[in-house]
């Protein structure tokens, strides 16, 4: 198996190290990861200026680019074969809920889905950074069944891991997306020259959080392994609006 790792932490995170070691034992792994943070970039695509490689002493590619900038590369340019996989992590802190839609690593893999590959996220779901190790163990476990259980061609796995010993997960819960409450605000700070500068405000607290869904998931101890979609039309819609529309006309 070929796999293409990704992440949003940057080429030299440790999460993405420890996960480079965990899948190399099962299959060939190449590391395209952005040269800096990207977090919260999401699913954009660097258009204006040129893209650059650098292949470091470890055998990893670090670009000048996001997330999605390096799934694509990678894909298209640097990799002799087509990965069989790809694979985006490990995320230092949780995309749960509504955190997917802004996720740089949700994105990473969305793009290998966009470019016809299976693809799967993976966050550990703390700060602190203390068992990378629990998440890897985990990715590795769901990658070794895709291949008798593939996934469907417009689908990606997005897996949160509580930042806690492997002996300690309580196993793996299939959950759906749950919901946040609205962001704090942004905060003011002056800097140095006496200008304003602003930070975004800590995340909203957890609004739909309850059995069933990846937050509940994680704060029992499991893993929450959830199904995500691309598609984003509201089907259920479509009827009701089409009708308020044709009587405007």
């Amino acid at each position: 198996m070929k796999i293409l790792l990704s992440n949003d932490d940057g080429v030299h995170a440790k999460g993405i190290s420890v996960l480079y070691e965990a899948l190399s034992k099962i299959a060939d792994v190449t590391v395209i990861a952005p040269d800096r943070n990207c977090s919260g970039a999401s699913n954009s695509l660097t258009l204006l200026n040129p893209l650059r490689a650098t292949q470091l002493e470890n055998g990893f590619y670090s670009v000048n680019g996001t997330p999605t900038d390096c799934v694509h590369l990678g894909v298209n340019q640097l990799l002799d074969e087509e990965p069989d996989l790809v694979v985006a992590g490990i995320n230092n802190g949780a995309n749960l809920g509504d955190d997917t839609l802004y996720s740089g690593t949700v994105a990473a893999a969305t793009e290998g889905r966009h470019l016809g590959l299976p693809a799967i996220a993976v966050s550990l779901c703390s700060k602190k950074e203390a068992h990378y190790e629990t998440a890897a163990e985990v990715a590795v476990q769901i990658i070794k069944q895709l291949s008798s259980h593939p996934l469907p061609k417009d689908q990606i796995i997005n897996i949160n891991v509580p930042d806690i010993p492997l002996a300690e997960l309580k196993g793996v819960k299939v959950t759906r997306l749950g919901a946040r409450h609205k962001a704090d605000t942004m905060t003011e700070q002056i800097d140095p020259w006496g200008r304003s500068v602003f930070w975004y405000g800590s995340l909203g607290s957890e609004s739909d959080a309850g059995e069933g869904t990846d937050f509940y998931a994680v704060n029992q101890g499991y893993a929450a392994v959830t199904p995500l979609k691309v598609d984003m039309t509201a089907h259920e819609s479509i009827d009701a609006m089409s009708s308020w529309l044709e009587g405007a006309n």
